[in-house]
């Protein structure tokens, strides 16, 4: 949450203190204080899950560790580095 910016409802300042205000609280409660929105989602926003294997995970986020980098980052980095490499391959045969 933004700094200084406080929710409407349970006049929370941070998230940790929304979380616990809604454990103890129903949102049916709170009917009359909200409101519907319109929404759209960019269906090429969408992201993939890719399931790692434990031991191979445990080695990237070493690896991450190691150059500062987030592990996400990392494997997106080295994938791309891989698809730009065989789709160079690929195009220098045809």
């Amino acid at each position: 949450m933004p700094e200084n910016k406080v929710s409407s409802i349970s006049q929370s300042h941070t998230l940790e203190e929304m979380a616990d205000f809604w454990d103890t609280h129903s949102l049916a409660d709170y009917d009359d204080q909200t409101y519907e929105v319109e929404m759209t989602f960019e269906p090429s926003a969408r992201r993939g899950v890719v399931r790692i294997e434990p031991e191979l995970m445990a080695d990237i986020s070493q690896v991450a560790r190691e150059r500062k980098v987030s592990a996400q980052t990392l494997i997106n980095v080295w994938l791309r580095q891989y698809v730009d490499r065989l789709t160079s391959q690929m195009s220098e045969a045809h």
